[in-house]
């Protein structure tokens, strides 16, 4: 994200699907407010719960 892009924007939507972690939505927020965002609104939404699960070709076996 540059800022220039975000010049004279009075608001920004942030959305992320069950897939983006949510350390990075909050990257996003946090520079955000790093530029001046005066405040955060957090919007009900539909909560997820969809678990991605490994491939099994990637999924490594624990030795004991």
């Amino acid at each position: 994200m540059r800022r220039e892009w975000l010049d004279g924007v009075q608001r920004i939507g942030v959305t992320a699907g069950a897939s983006a972690p949510d350390v990075l939505v909050c990257e996003v927020i946090s520079q955000r407010q790093a530029w001046g965002a005066d405040s955060v609104e957090e919007l009900a939404g539909q909560e997820e719960n969809i678990v991605f699960s490994v491939p099994r070709e990637l999924r490594v076996t624990q030795v004991d």
